[in-house]
């Protein structure tokens, strides 16, 4: 196998068992209590779903474009969900410092971590060496023949053209 398989291989695990550490810690603090307050608690139990699902989207192969920024998505969804619920609130729910004790704080670890495997998975994406392509031929249907004066003149038909019918 070589570096660069090696690398993606290794960033597409590492970005899926981050992603899913996210889950998994919402789906914990889902169970542990979230799920009776109102709005919030669906709200932790949907961040769950979607991380588990990027993750093991993210672990079939190589994952498209699309699918890397459904990943951060995710990611990002959960710090702005947490910074809102520490300073303007969501849905009239606040929390205060890193409450909960430690899901708070490994969180935020494995979101960012998320966000930062995921950009040095896109910087090494975009050096890939491409292959050079070859130049692009005309085909030989699409050039024209028109007839020279010469062929004109000895009354002789190109051989790209219908002969016209003989008169009497």
């Amino acid at each position: 196998m070589n570096t660069q398989r090696s690398l993606a291989l290794t960033l597409r695990s590492m970005t899926a068992a981050t992603l899913a550490a996210g889950g998994y810690i919402h789906a914990q603090l889902y169970i542990d209590g979230y799920r009776f307050i109102h709005i919030i608690g669906p709200l932790f139990l949907l961040q769950a779903g979607a991380s588990f699902g990027v993750a093991a989207l993210l672990l079939i192969g190589t994952p498209p474009l699309l699918l890397r920024t459904a990943a951060a998505g995710v990611a990002l969804g959960a710090l702005g969900g947490f910074t809102a619920s520490r300073t303007v609130g969501v849905f009239g729910f606040t929390e205060h410092g890193l409450q909960p004790e430690p899901q708070a704080v490994l969180s935020l670890l494995a979101e960012t971590g998320t966000l930062l495997l995921l950009a040095v998975w896109q910087v090494t994406v975009t050096r890939r060496p491409r292959a050079a392509r070859p130049p692009v031929r005309t085909p030989d249907w699409a050039t024209t023949r028109t007839p020279s004066p010469t062929t004109e003149r000895h009354g002789s038909t190109p051989s790209c053209l219908p002969k016209p019918p003989h008169s009497a």
